[in-house]
């Protein structure tokens, strides 16, 4: 398998970020593996990539951190030029609106939607070049339909929609297309958090009556990245289980 693109994924040491990692990799992609904290997550998805005969690197980066993710798109195009990214770095700082501090809402919205601007800004030059490229953005359900206790959470997921809508009309003149995953409930270490009840009533919310998987989202990524998607551009795409029917 000849590996000549690279993939660059945020947040991609565990949960879905590395579920999409580990399935870009199964589609041909060398993959660039960022983190900002776990680190020995982070090698272990590259290990695995590469003991599966694949091309992967970590990349210690701070997403909110323009320096930081500059350096991070120079290092990533050294090892492979980048065909591919995927924002998906976020974090959560829940709570009452009223009771919010300043600096949980800051943190939300410089990793969750700057942190996606700062990405894209640093990378989608490099793509421009060579007149092509994709951008998937995960944004979340709860970015259109919003949720008690997140204001800032879903606040950055939403703006990261209207980010990808803009993006892609700016881009689309370089055959880079842009488009937005929102996943619904996942069953990840975010949501393993959540108190039995929450979880339960979230659950009954969702027609398919099941929690998603990591992998049900990497699938509709690898879509978007693939051939068949080359004329989808500027759209959002439920990966929810009916939640938002």
């Amino acid at each position: 398998m000849a590996y000549e693109t690279c993939a660059l994924v945020t947040g991609a040491s565990r949960g879905i970020g590395r579920a999409i990692a580990l399935r870009l990799h199964q589609e041909g992609y060398a993959v660039a593996v960022n983190y900002a904290g776990s680190e020995g997550a982070a090698a272990e998805v590259v290990r695995q990539i590469e003991s599966e005969g694949g091309r992967a690197v970590c990349v210690r980066a701070d997403v909110s951190d323009a320096q930081q993710v500059k350096e991070m798109a120079a290092q990533v195009e050294a090892f492979a030029p980048i065909g591919v990214l995927v924002n998906n770095a976020g974090i959560t700082k829940d709570g009452l609106m009223m009771r919010m501090k300043d600096e949980d809402y800051d943190s939300v919205m410089d990793t969750n939607l700057k942190g996606a601007f700062l990405t894209m800004r640093a990378v989608t030059p490099l793509m421009m070049r060579r007149r092509a490229g994709t951008v998937v953005n995960i944004s979340s359900v709860v970015g259109a339909m919003g949720n008690a206790g997140q204001t800032n959470y879903c606040a950055a997921k939403a703006g990261l929609i209207g980010l990808t809508k803009s993006a892609a009309r700016e881009l689309a003149g370089r055959s880079i297309t842009v488009n937005a995953v929102l996943p619904g409930f996942i069953d990840t270490d975010m949501t393993a958090v959540m108190p039995d009840a929450a979880r339960e009533k979230m659950l009954s919310m969702v027609p398919l009556s099941r929690m998603g998987t990591p992998e049900d989202v990497a699938a509709m990524v690898a879509f978007l990245c693939s051939d068949g998607a080359k004329y989808i551009t500027g759209h959002e795409f439920f990966v929810d289980g009916g939640l938002r029917m």
